[in-house]
């Protein structure tokens, strides 16, 4: 925001150097980044009349005689397009400093002498943005009451300082000239503001009868709009012009430039309509359709979709509401009659319009940080006023109105207790009264308790934390004494899932795993592999920094995978490792389209040492205070082998999957075989046991016998260990898999599976008759499951 130092002591009657400004600003909450003046380093410029041209044959250049106040004319060559003769223009004489501290010297031109340079605006050391567009490619045309030879920095108030704000988002209220005149009399004491009226004369016509105004989404608050008939466009007086440029607005025209001027004193943008190019008289807002198209003010064609707000008329839409007005209602020199706009637009769509379209302007910066609600229909009389002011003209009666909106004042209650513990202070009742009247607000004192009352142009504030900050900076933060706040210990903790990682982290490191991080951007295509999470809702990013970091991840292994590829290539052929992150799901919340942030463990393992036992071994031990682990053969991830994969249950809650990465995936990934599981944290902390009851360890010895069987090939594991534990033999307390077998003297649709069943009893020592009724009873339910025994 820039902030012209001349308007502001206008608006506030301050005595103080711009420096001394700054500095109270920027310790008060506001920064000032810096203070700038045009007129620094340039001398020697006068305002020049140009008396006669004389184009030099086979050059774009003219030989000028020029009046710059002295006896006789002053001969300067010039190559300007619209240099002509009776026009004031800048003059540099010889010895003159202009921008780039370039001095101008006398010379000689294809022969012909030259006595100094005719300026344009940017060789002064105006940007190129804000040069009125009449004069972007020539010289700057001086009012025709400037006095030959005097400087030229009054005239275009080049000597007016310009503070530079940086304002922060929830500080929006000063992105205008009222509202910075406002902090600037609250941080001064004994300093009011003083802002001018101006009185709306309107004609007999109603504007009812004119226009009609209907809202359709609920993204506008109010939507208001004047008409004003009879004008007459054509450049703003040099007073606007001035103010426009120091405040980094191009000046378009009196119309276009009330608006901006407007906008920067209210901090309310506007639009300017021509009237006259209404095809029917009625104003619809509304929601965009999808495929709609509008070509806006800078001749671009916009593809709207439904989430922009559009302003229409006669089906048509005429304006990107609160970002840029379209090209079909500009007002241009022949407009005779303005329909003006002043609306209050929801600014989360305001920015993400303005974002897709790469289109920031003045107004959805505005629109996007919120507005003063208060002040919506005072701007729209003060510009209303303000054009027939400049382009004469005559304004309709009343306004029409999309409803019949009052901003309203928001109350704060807070205690002189909770300041002064806040901010280490001893004030008193009287102190903090004093400092909210400076802010303009209203307080009820009730004992220690303030109810204070906060107008609409500091939206900002509503809560207690808000007035703690207020009293902060009006009193001084560096009045504010060093000291440490007085607070009871308390005892930090971890949070369970914290204290849940934290186990896994230690458990698979035990293992011989080494921790990675991948990036949580990928592509589309490898965000949706390896997991069973809603896959057709990503997360993508507006503006990437590139394809292949443009769409949050839903899964771990990818990412791993990429750094197995990374070390594979540089000779690291024996890799484990995990990693423990975050992936991003959409759950089809039509309130909150965020993604939920869900913590998970993924593993891969590859190289020679590893197989898919291994990696089953990893998580077995991961998951050993885990009560009901099964493992279930799983083919329903088609990145992984349907023939080694496996779900991973606790309880009979799915809580992931392990498995071999398809030999395809592999290929395309460009790593050798590898093996990955993942797991899901939150699902895991809710199995764990609560508490683990501590047993005694049996003073007996436990007595292990194998058996092995023939079963058919599709038989898994899991399904014979439920077999076995359905027997129901107390003193069996493992059963454990340690040979598979198939080929000779073994059916080709059969395979032999042998186990080791480990028998222990706390009460006395197991007997071998015991021992095989156990094995008995166990292949008993075996032989009835289909198997058979060895």
């Amino acid at each position: 925001m820039q902030v012209s130092y001349n308007w502001l002591k206008e608006l506030v009657n301050i005595d103080v150097t711009s420096h001394d400004l700054s500095e109270k600003m920027s310790t008060s909450g506001i920064e000032v980044e810096g203070v700038e003046t045009r007129a620094e380093g340039l001398s020697k410029l006068v305002v020049g009349e140009v008396l006669s041209t004389q184009a030099i044959p086979e050059t774009h250049l003219n030989i000028c005689q020029v009046n710059v106040g002295e006896a006789e004319p002053t001969q300067i060559v010039c190559g300007a397009p619209n240099i002509k003769a009776g026009i004031k223009v800048i003059v540099a004489l010889p010895g003159a400093r202009i921008a780039g501290n370039y001095k101008i010297k006398k010379g000689k031109i294809r022969g012909v002498e030259s006595l100094g340079m005719i300026c344009s605006l940017q060789e002064i050391g105006f940007p190129e943005s804000i040069v009125p567009k009449a004069y972007a490619e020539g010289i700057y045309y001086l009012p025709t009451d400037a006095e030959n030879g005097a400087e030229i920095f009054d005239y275009l108030e080049m000597n007016d300082e310009v503070l530079e704000l940086s304002i922060t988002p929830n500080r929006a209220d000063a992105l205008s000239m009222r509202g910075v005149a406002h902090e600037v009399a609250a941080i001064y004491d004994n300093k009011q503001v003083k802002f001018d009226e101006k009185v709306v004369t309107e004609s007999d016509t109603n504007t009812a009868e004119k226009i009609a105004v209907e809202v359709t989404t609920d993204k506008v608050l109010t939507y208001k709009m004047r008409i004003i008939e009879g004008i007459t466009v054509a450049p703003s007086p040099q007073w606007l012009q001035n103010r426009l440029m120091n405040e980094g607005i191009r000046p378009i025209n009196n119309v276009v430039d009330v608006t901006n001027f407007v906008l920067l004193y209210f901090g309310q943008p506007l639009h300017a309509f021509d009237y006259a190019k209404f095809d029917e008289k009625k104003i619809l807002v509304r929601q965009a359709e999808n495929g709609e198209k509008l070509t806006t003010l800078d001749g671009v064609v916009r593809d709207l979709t439904a989430e922009d707000i559009v302003i229409t008329v006669g089906g048509q839409p005429v304006a990107l509401a609160g970002v840029m007005g379209g090209e079909n209602t500009e007002i241009t020199d022949s407009s005779t009659s303005v329909a003006l706009e002043s609306a209050i637009f929801d600014g989360t769509s305001i920015r993400k319009t303005s974002q897709k379209f790469n289109l920031r302007s003045e107004s959805s910066a505005r629109f996007e940080k919120d507005i003063n609600h208060a002040d919506v229909e005072l701007a729209l009389d003060y510009a209303a006023a303000m054009i027939v002011e400049l382009a004469g003209g005559t304004i309709t009666s009343g306004i029409v109105s999309s409803n019949d909106f009052v901003a309203q004042d928001v109350t704060v209650s807070i205690t002189l207790d909770k300041i002064n513990r806040s901010l280490g202070l001893t004030l008193n009742s009287t102190d903090v009264v004093a400092i909210f009247d400076k802010l303009g607000f209203t307080t009820s004192v009730a004992g220690e308790k303030f109810d204070v009352t906060v107008p609409p142009r500091r939206w900002d504030i509503t809560i207690e934390a808000d007035l703690v900050e207020e009293v902060a900076r009006i009193y001084g933060y560096d009045n504010i004494p060093n000291t440490l706040p007085q607070a009871g210990n308390t005892i930090g903790e971890l949070t369970p899932m914290q204290a849940f990682r934290r186990d896994v982290r230690t458990n698979l490191e035990g293992a011989g795993l080494s921790e990675v991080i991948s990036y949580s951007l990928t592509t589309a295509e490898k965000a949706v592999q390896f997991t069973k999470l809603p896959k057709d809702n990503l997360t993508a990013l507006a503006m990437p920094m590139s394809e292949e970091r443009s769409t949050l991840r839903l899964n771990l292994i990818s990412g791993m995978l990429d750094i197995v590829r990374y070390n594979l290539a540089r000779g690291n052929d024996t890799l484990a490792v995990y990693e423990i992150g975050q992936v991003f799901a959409k759950f089809g919340n039509e309130t909150d389209n965020r993604p939920t942030e869900l913590p998970q463990v993924a593993l891969a393992m590859t190289g020679k040492s590893y197989d898919f036992y291994a990696a089953k071994g990893v998580v077995e031990n991961l998951l050993v205070k885990f009560d009901n682990v099964r493992f279930e053969a799983d083919n329903t991830i088609a990145e992984l082998h349907p023939g080694r994969t496996a779900r991973v249950l606790v309880d009979d809650v799915e809580v992931g999957f392990i498995g071999q990465v398809h030999p395809t995936i592999a290929k395309a990934y460009d790593i050798s075989e590898a093996y990955v599981a993942n797991l899901d944290l939150t699902a895991l902390l809710a199995q764990q046991p609560a508490q683990i009851i501590f047993t005694d360890i049996p003073k007996f010895q436990a007595s292990k016998r194998d058996v092995a069987l023939l079963v058919d090939r599709t038989v898994t594991n899991q399904e014979i260990l439920d077999v076995i534990t359905s027997s129901k033999v107390k003193t069996l307390i493992k059963a454990e898999l340690f040979d598979v077998y198939t080929g000779d003297n073994v059916a080709a649709d059969k395979k032999s599976l042998a186990y080791t069943l480990t028998f222990q009893s706390a009460e006395n020592q197991l007997t071998d008759d015991e021992i095989t009724a156990a094995v008995t009873k166990i292949t008993k339910k075996l032989v009835e499951f289909g198997a058979e025994i060895r």
